[in-house]
């Protein structure tokens, strides 16, 4: 390595004093303005342990093949991770040879079992239950959905199918500020540079409306609906149908960075859409009735996702196939991934047309195995609902409290 001259000092020491002043501005940024979620407080402890004979374990109401098929699919995730890797699991740090033996013996006891009481019951004896302490002092968790959406379109760019969906930029920067000092662990910001300044990257404003990404290469796919394609980075995968009927699947790959704006409380704000009539197939409704507006509204969530290609899925945050009403998505900073997890929450009833008639109550086993960006805290949990109408409209309607346990087998 060559020793560095005075002016080589000189440089280095204004690209560092710059390359900080430009993290300033980045971190400034990120805060964000007040219409972007306010942070979400960290519980010291975000599971207790309770009585497992205070939970009906007993009310699952999905087959067995789909709870199989999601916790094999955990199972795949913590073969891939070496063995010193620990799990924070209420108070415990517990290693990843126990989370796999949690699931083998919950699939033992599931096979060996000839009813939902009768597992309950095994349960009850061989595992630990943990409850999330919630977001109030009920320990309520509010629940939502997400689905795959199916969007007409195009591998090329046309007339009808003019607006791309983009993979990631390689000027796209993520940069992790805790290798510049303990004081920053943690912190993660992305960017770009501009000279030899590290700048915020695009906004939605600048990639959607102003074309900064345009013509570079980084088109995936092309499709005709500006609303579809909003809610294709809302959700974070998706098919896209092409017109000779194949399929291409597109995945998460990046966020731009920005905060989250969500459009939903920019809505009723306005006084556009009813707070309590506030759903995603409402917010559906009104752009497409008023595609004057969309401009404005896409602008308030500055927020931008890009995706690849990918085979298979769709996948959660820990790299295996999220399975339709067995896959959770939580807070993945505070609950331990691809665990085995009990939820209780209501779930539509659905008449033959896919018109809501009402909500029954439901109890369910799960595993935890996605996260994302509005995820956030002890108190929140978002179901994966699958594909088609009915996953959408379920997805777009649930926002309902309900209660969240994670299971842990006994040493």
């Amino acid at each position: 390595m060559r020793l560095a001259r005075n002016d080589d000092l000189n440089t280095s020491a204004k690209s560092v004093l710059v390359f900080f002043l430009s993290l300033t501005i980045l971190l400034a940024s990120a805060c964000g303005p007040s219409r972007v979620a306010t942070p979400v407080s960290r519980p010291e402890q975000p599971l207790q342990e309770v009585p497992p004979q205070s939970v009906e374990l007993e009310r699952d109401d999905l087959s067995r093949e789909l709870l199989v098929q999601a916790v094999q699919n955990s199972l795949l995730y913590y073969e891939r991770l070496p063995e010193d890797r620990l799990f924070k699991f209420g108070p415990e740090e517990v290693p990843v040879s126990r989370m796999k033996r949690t699931l083998e013996t919950f699939l033992a006891l599931l096979a060996e079992s000839h009813s939902w009481t009768e597992l309950a019951d095994s349960v009850r004896e061989k595992f630990i239950v943990y409850r999330s302490v919630g977001r109030n002092v009920e320990q309520e968790v509010l629940f939502t959905g997400y689905y795959e959406p199916t969007i007409q379109g195009s591998l090329t760019q046309d007339d009808h199918y003019r607006l791309p969906i983009y993979g990631v930029p390689d000027d796209l920067l993520k940069i992790d500020l805790g290798l510049f000092g303990a004081q920053y662990q943690g912190t993660r910001l992305v960017g770009r540079t501009e000279g030899n300044r590290v700048v915020p990257y695009y906004s939605r404003d600048d990639i959607e409306f102003d074309g900064k990404l345009a013509g570079q290469g980084y088109e995936l796919v092309w499709v005709a609906d500006p609303v579809e394609r909003f809610f294709l980075r809302i959700q974070g995968s998706g098919r896209i149908r092409l017109i000779n009927g194949e399929y291409v699947r597109l995945g998460y790959a990046a966020k731009n960075g920005r905060p989250w704006g969500p459009i939903g409380r920019l809505l009723i704000e306005k006084g556009l859409i009813p707070k309590e009539a506030m759903s995603m197939q409402a917010i559906r409704r009104y752009l497409k009735q008023h595609p004057e507006e969309m401009a404005e509204i896409f602008s308030y969530d500055p927020s931008y996702v890009f995706f690849s290609k990918v085979e298979g899925g769709p996948f959660g945050n820990i790299a295996v196939p999220l399975t339709p009403g067995r896959s959770v998505a939580t807070d993945s900073t505070l609950f331990p991934k691809g665990a085995l997890a009990f939820i209780e929450c209501q779930k539509p009833v659905f008449a033959k047309d896919g018109v809501i008639l009402g909500w029954a109550p439901f109890g369910r086993y799960v595993l935890n195995q996605d996260t994302g960006g509005a995820i956030r805290g002890p108190g929140r949990v978002d179901l994966f609902w699958g594909s088609g109408p009915f996953g959408r409209i379920a997805a777009g309607h649930l926002k309902h409290p309900g209660a969240l346990y994670f299971l842990l087998v006994k040493e």
